[in-house]
């Protein structure tokens, strides 16, 4: 069993879904972090998440699953359809329901909200605002954050969770390593009494055509958050992962598409155009007394709705692994960590990418061999019970044998 506090003194890099998320993990532990956070007031960059059973099985098990209540759309439903005629290919419920095949919900939820659950659940005394970090110094068994403000504070240990544009990734590292996917995407938010011509609203929704899809599920108060996705532009044209975008864009592939999928996208003003970037795996990901975790660490295309999730499963395993060392063992629990994490999040790294080649397939035998695929029960949940069933708190071994944690 862990051993409360231990002397541990932990800066997390970052307040967005992993950031605090590790806070309330490590809590769980017996051991408090701080948490240093760039804006100046807690707000989440994006519209909404999609958090599968892999990741809503931890705030559920430390009791703030009612906080989401009302807040978040509890998703019965993945269908994937023809994104032109609308036909539905393939249907998965779970059996009987999601929830009871995959032991916790599938929730769709605004980032804004979802943030506001869990700074509330940790307490604001734990997150200084308008930390910035600028540089990282280590000696002497302590890491010195420098801030842009100035001001400076110390750890024995610091988690970068700071995201897929992490500052302290680029620290490790010495230069920035993103690369572009080919695709880019809009989103949005449309309320429910705009799409009346919207097939199954409850449930999250794939429509595949050549060369592009649209993603989009219902959030708590019932809008429906879309991701639209083309293979467009190549290559990235702007040195933001974002750029500006002009009104009929968004329609210039899709203006053919199904009548409810232009009547969705065509439902609000469009957003800026952004470049689907992902980073290649890293072999460690840790440097001294510095770690990474969740798009810091492995970065991934949203086409598996997958990046939170993965962050969240991090936070439980890194966790523990701490907890069960102590600060004169960080490298121990480090090496615990990846050694348990690597695997798993590459191989969500590689589904991610190569999903997009499988969604946007022009027509032809390769498309119809998918669509006979998605038909059935047994091919969607080959292609993704394997992400939603894990549940990273069975992945922490308590027990030393021979030198090595089992």
């Amino acid at each position: 069993m862990p051993v409360a506090d231990q002397g541990w003194k932990i800066a997390i890099v970052g307040a967005g879904v992993g950031g605090l998320t590790l806070g309330l993990a490590l809590r769980e532990q017996g051991i408090e972090a701080d948490i240093y956070e760039a804006a100046e007031e807690l707000r989440e960059v994006g519209a909404a998440v999609a958090l599968s059973a892999n990741a809503t099985r931890f705030y559920e098990r430390i009791g703030l699953g009612p906080r989401f209540e009302g807040l978040a759309f509890e998703i019965q439903s993945l269908i994937y359809r023809d994104a032109r005629s609308g036909q539905m290919i393939g249907r998965h419920s779970g059996r009987p329901s999601y929830r009871a095949q995959f032991g916790a919900p599938y929730w769709g939820v605004h980032r804004a909200d979802l943030q506001a659950i869990l700074s509330k659940a940790l307490g604001m005394q734990r997150i200084h605002l308008g930390k910035r970090v600028v540089g990282l110094h280590e000696r002497g068994g302590e890491v010195t954050l420098g801030f842009k403000d100035g001001s400076t504070a110390a750890a024995n240990f610091v988690v970068g969770g700071d995201g897929a544009r992490s500052t302290v990734r680029q620290w490790m590292l010495g230069y920035d390593d993103a690369l572009y996917s080919g695709c880019s995407a809009f989103r949005g938010i449309v309320p429910p009494d705009l799409l009346d011509q919207l097939p199954d609203p409850a449930a999250i929704q794939f429509w595949m055509g050549p060369g592009g899809h649209l993603l989009h599920y219902p959030i708590g108060n019932g809008d429906q958050n879309f991701f639209l996705v083309e293979r467009h532009p190549s290559p990235w044209p702007a040195r933001e992962w974002t750029m500006r975008a002009h009104e009929g864009e968004q329609l210039a592939r899709f203006e053919k598409w199904h009548p409810a999928l232009v009547q969705m996208i065509k439902a609000v003003p469009i957003s800026p155009r952004w470049g689907l970037f992902h980073r290649p795996p890293l072999s460690r990901w840790s440097k001294g007394r510095v770690t990474l975790i969740g798009d810091a660490a492995h970065a991934l295309v949203p086409h598996h709705g997958q990046g939170a999730n993965q962050s969240i499963e991090d936070v439980v395993v890194l966790a523990r692994c701490l907890a069960e060392s102590g600060p004169a063992d960080f490298a121990q629990a480090q090496e615990r960590y990846e050694g348990l994490r690597r695997g798993r999040t590459r191989k969500v790294q590689y589904a991610s990418i190569s999903t997009a080649d499988l969604l946007h397939l022009p027509d032809g035998p390769a498309a119809d061999k998918r669509n006979a695929r998605f038909a059935t029960y047994e091919g969607i949940h080959h292609h993704l019970g394997w992400i939603h069933e894990f549940d990273p708190a069975t992945q922490v071994p308590t027990e030393r044998q021979g030198g090595t944690w089992l």
